[in-house]
């Protein structure tokens, strides 16, 4: 976002003047008119008072490194290659590119806007400039790819735990990788495998997705909530969500290293929206009731022939009609 600058300064509601502004920019009062004509066809409420100068009336909430990295334990924070983007393809795509670069430590990206947002099977994935939070980071595991069983539930736990511990309720979980509110679909994680760096240490991609203010979500074609939707009475910095989550994920990702997916089973499925419900897998292959997850994080329906796994990455599910 070029005008990020210009949103800063206007950021604390009050009327500035074209003058003062162009003098804090550095610019001409035209090139401010100009950011100004920018900023709104990104989506920013700016009220042009004659006489006076400009007033943001829209709520603005800024990615900033600083709230960021201090949301962040200090355990973590050393380890951290943080790059924040005002607009980006996808936070994936960019991760990769960072690894490809011999960039040091755990990379981490979070954008402002995505160009090419993608779910799960090259879905598009709806990224608004400045509504919600886009990020990616890259975990490396040892012992190649058999000990990733499960992983995309490890980071649904990961993200629920972070957005409980900031007062969210009621956060609940669907196969494999999506994260709902009670009205709708919250979130989702995208994880991706970027092979062996040697023998046995496994490099995976994991991108979160976490609607934060947006309250329009034009070609949606599924119900879909929000944090501020739902819990309007609560101030949420997509800043101190972003590093709730790296926390989050960073913990639950050492504990899946030492002992596997065994200690997220029983809290993921707590949190299973499909549970109990009748149930199809992608193309009414196979129907049953929803009977939770195994030790490898397959989901299990209970059907007329007993129970049947189903696997991540073969087939999906959805409540059957």
């Amino acid at each position: 976002m070029k005008s990020k600058a210009l949103i800063t300064l206007l950021s604390d509601g009050e009327v500035h003047s074209g003058e003062s502004l162009a003098g804090q920019l550095g610019v001409s009062r035209t090139a401010v008119w100009k950011q100004i004509r920018r900023a709104m066809d990104e989506g920013f409420k700016i009220d042009t008072i004659r006489g006076r100068g400009y007033q943001l009336v829209s709520a603005v909430d800024l990615l900033e490194r600083d709230v960021i990295l201090g949301t962040v334990d200090q355990c973590h924070r050393s380890e951290l290659n943080l790059a924040i983007l005002d607009e980006v393809d996808s936070t994936n795509a960019e991760v990769v590119r960072q690894i490809a670069g011999g960039a040091g430590g755990i990379p981490v990206a979070i954008a402002d806007c995505q160009t090419q947002g993608r779910g799960r099977r090259g879905r598009i994935w709806s990224s608004p400039r400045g509504q919600n939070l886009y990020m990616s980071m890259g975990l490396t595991f040892h012992g190649g790819f058999s000990v990733l069983d499960g992983l995309s539930l490890v980071l649904g736990v990961a993200v629920a735990n972070a957005l409980e511990g900031l007062g969210a309720s009621d956060i609940g979980l669907k196969w494999p990788n999506d994260i709902f509110l009670p009205q709708g679909k919250l979130g989702g994680i995208l994880v991706e495998l970027q092979g062996e760096l040697q023998e046995g240490v496994v490099q995976v991609i994991a991108g979160i997705g976490i609607n934060v203010h947006m309250s329009e979500a034009d070609g949606v074609d599924q119900p879909w909530s929000s944090l501020a939707r739902a819990y309007p009475a609560m101030n949420w910095s997509r800043s101190k969500i972003a590093g709730s989550m790296i926390n989050a994920v960073l913990d639950a990702a050492h504990v899946f290293s030492d002992v596997g997916f065994r200690d997220f089973r029983e809290p993921w499925q707590r949190r299973d929206i499909f549970q109990g419900q009748s149930l199809e897998a992608k193309g009414g292959s196979v129907r049953g009731i929803g009977a939770g997850i195994d030790e490898s994080g397959n989901y299990l329906l209970h059907t007329d022939e007993g129970v049947v796994p189903v696997r991540a990455g073969e087939i999906s599910l959805r409540v059957a009609s």
